[in-house]
């Protein structure tokens, strides 16, 4: 399956999910905002939110500071 992850190609195997793709790219319990195609994915459903190729996905990561 190949994405544009924050603008670029990445391919993956088969069917991936949000949550999926947030621990491949070691995000894992970090606190990340997802947007796949112009849509916020709320935390509750990245299990469940499978990617598709050609999506357009969005990851930003919280950065604590002050």
């Amino acid at each position: 399956m190949k994405i544009m992850l924050n603008g670029e190609s990445r391919t993956f195997e088969g069917p991936t999910s949000v949550a999926d793709l947030l621990i491949a790219l070691g995000y894992a319990g970090k606190r990340v905002a997802v947007e796949r195609n112009g849509q916020i994915v709320p935390r509750s459903a990245h299990e469940h939110s499978l990617l598709a190729d050609d999506d357009q996905i969005e990851i930003v990561v919280a950065v604590g500071g002050g």
